[in-house]
């Protein structure tokens, strides 16, 4: 079934008008799913840029609707959906893979507002560069480095969000950054609260090879863990040969800042 688009436009005001009839979110679900699995059947890049555009422009009105603090699409799972334990911050998320080899990713960052203001909705689009994210410097909505977020915690006024780079054809990267807005509103990623030594970084970048699976994930609130990563060989080290180790390591928050510590025990917490 091919779906033009008037027919976007019309399942977009559906999604307007409500989000609680189940059948209506049933038929939006195939919308997104017929829409994505097009885009990976595709020979075309410009095809697939104007399908990923289609999704957008469903995206685009849930985002803003006012059920979207409410209701997620279940079984979706080219979407990523994540909302904050404050209930204050939600963010989708979800790749493109062109077939010249960019890797393109959309991100929605949905803030509540006060009810008199209404909820601010940011668009993002990055891509894929063969060079990780810098950890000593913020990244702003212009310049953003592109990720699949699938975990957020609130710290005081700001969040620590985890994510996903697909990376390029050897190399896979999992990485800890902060969202945080200015005083005008604007969306800043980075600040400098994770310290290993004396050293202060934005953020915390692990890369490894796309052979290996390495875990990246909330303890707690105030504990993140990950796989020690470990050389697969006896030789010079370097990023396409790293992967899980057998042991974790982390970070866990103290005054506001995140300390590294080495030897994680991993197993969940007590209640």
């Amino acid at each position: 079934m091919k779906l033009k688009p008037y027919h976007i436009i019309i399942y977009t005001i559906i999604l307007f008008s409500s989000l609680k009839a189940e059948s209506q979110q049933k038929e939006l679900s195939f919308v997104l799913v017929n829409l994505y699995d097009r885009i990976l059947f595709t020979v075309s890049d410009t095809e697939r840029a104007r399908l990923n555009d289609s999704i957008a422009l469903i995206i685009e009105g849930y985002a803003s609707s006012d059920s979207v603090f409410s209701h997620r699409f279940p079984n979706l799972r080219f979407l990523g959906q994540i909302t904050s334990s404050d209930s204050r911050i939600k963010m989708i998320t979800w790749n493109v893979m062109l077939r010249e080899g960019t890797n393109i990713y959309n991100l929605y960052v949905i803030r509540k507002g006060k009810r008199s203001e209404g909820n601010k909705v940011y668009r993002l689009t990055g891509k894929h560069m063969p060079d990780p994210p810098e950890t000593d410097r913020q990244y702003s909505a212009d310049d953003w480095y592109g990720a699949l977020y699938y975990a957020i915690e609130p710290c005081k006024k700001d969040y620590v969000i985890l994510g996903l780079d697909f990376g390029g054809m050897l190399v896979s990267r999992k990485i800890i950054d902060v969202l945080s807005f200015t005083a005008d509103g604007k969306i800043v990623f980075g600040k400098d609260l994770f310290l290993r030594g004396n050293e202060k970084r934005h953020r915390e970048i692990l890369e490894y090879s796309t052979q290996s699976s390495v875990s990246l994930r909330f303890n707690t609130p105030k504990l993140i863990i990950f796989d020690h990563l470990a050389s697969f060989s006896t030789g010079e080290e370097n990023e396409e040969l790293l992967g899980a180790g057998v042991s974790f390591d982390g970070f866990t928050c103290k005054k506001g800042n995140w300390i590294f510590i080495k030897g994680v025990d991993a197993r969940n917490p007590k209640k």
